[in-house]
């Protein structure tokens, strides 16, 4: 039977015995005197350390203050519950410090916009890269394999992936996610947000990812909608999707500065593996505001590459030597059978609206439609409140 854990005032320590991963055990520690941190310093003496594989429901209480100090693994079968307004900090130990929710488990993570949830480093100055960041991971489909097979995710190995579109993952609602992207090496990062095979029951509504290291928000294919997003100054790309992502996106604000990646790159399928499947992603996006820190400065705003396909619905760029960037045949042939359109978009300082290196023929006018019709979004409402810029 599931159990809800409550700690008082005494000194507390459980311990869950793992499975057979190479997660530490859980320990959870709740401190009456003071506790060591990152910096020397000392922490609330109520302070709760997280980490670990968890085995049993874990609800976190308002009253109490949690610090995530490695990786915090939710098994199958799980829900972690945060209440509103609730900060919690991360070690800024780099990758090995996330949050993970394994397919089958759930997070019940849901803020207003005047107490939003919010994860953090908890360095003195924090920076990006200081920890990992929130995975969920579900059995939507992906097309990287086929049926019920699943792949594995970057951080943590855990599986994902199978045939159950409308798989449920829990929810996330006024979440802002800083200063994560911790890299375990060149081919493993994490992100604020990692989607991995993620279904449409799941709940995704006014997120926010502020000063990454890696992306902002990235879908692992899935099916899962996801409405009211917020990046800024992801130092990768603010949005990213692969593997066969087919669900909406809908009002998205990205602020890019020069130095950063892409504003979105979209993928197919994942180029390292296959597309087994032979089905591209296709997303819709609709009502974006996308802006960079000027036509000399920032280079491109979006890239679409490795056969992606998608529905973009009032687009707003303001800022970038190009607009949109294309690139392979499979991404060009999309435009030709109308698989990949921009219908509604404006254009304000920049030098090339499309570049199309697909090696497929099609003009401007077959890919943008609605040209300086578009007025993105309206983050200035929607925004206000619960991010941060």
């Amino acid at each position: 039977m599931k159990k809800q854990i409550i700690l008082g005032l005494a000194l507390v320590s459980m311990v869950f015995s793992c499975s057979t991963d190479d997660t530490s055990d859980i320990v959870i520690n709740d401190n009456s005197v003071t506790n060591n941190n990152s910096d020397g310093g000392t922490t609330d003496p109520a302070t709760i350390f997280l980490s670990g594989t968890y085995t049993e429901d874990l609800t976190l209480d308002a009253n109490n203050t949690y610090k995530l100090n490695g990786s915090l693994i939710m098994t199958s079968g799980t829900t972690l519950t945060i209440p509103a307004c609730m900060t919690i900090k991360a070690l800024s130990s780099g990758a090995d410090v996330y949050i993970a929710i394994s397919q089958g488990a759930q997070i019940i993570a849901n803020g207003t916009a005047d107490c939003p949830i919010v994860f953090t480093s908890d360095a003195a100055s924090p920076a990006a890269g200081d920890w990992g960041g929130i995975i969920l991971l579900g059995k939507a489909p992906i097309n990287s394999v086929t049926g019920t097979n699943t792949a594995t995710s970057e951080i943590a190995s855990l599986p994902y992936g199978g045939n159950t579109a409308n798989d449920n993952s829990g929810s996330l609602n006024y979440v802002r996610v800083e200063y994560s992207g911790g890299a375990a090496d060149g081919q493993s990062e994490n992100n604020g947000f990692s989607f991995y095979g993620v279904g449409n029951a799941t709940s995704v509504n006014y997120i926010q990812a502020y000063a990454g290291k890696d992306d902002g928000v990235e879908f692992f294919g899935g099916t899962v909608n996801a409405s009211y997003i917020s990046v800024i100054n992801a130092e990768d790309d603010s949005v990213d999707w692969t593997e066969g992502f087919s669900g909406t996106l809908e009002n998205v604000y990205i602020s890019n500065r020069g130095s950063d990646d892409k504003a979105i790159e979209a993928d197919g399928y994942n180029t390292d593996f296959s597309n087994a499947t032979g089905i591209f992603s296709k997303p819709t996006v609709n009502n974006a505001t996308i802006i960079g820190e000027g036509s000399a400065n920032s280079s491109e705003a979006v890239r679409l590459r490795a056969g992606t396909q998608g529905i973009f619905n009032n687009i707003m760029i303001t800022g970038y030597a190009e607009g949109f960037d294309l690139d392979d045949l499979d991404t060009g042939n999309g435009v030709v059978s109308d698989d990949l359109q921009i219908t509604g978009v404006t254009f304000t300082d920049v030098t090339t609206n499309m570049q199309n290196d697909t090696g497929a023929t099609f003009t401007e006018a077959d890919f943008l439609t609605g040209l300086g019709t578009a007025t993105g979004t309206d983050y200035a409402t929607w925004g206000a409140g619960w991010t941060i810029n």
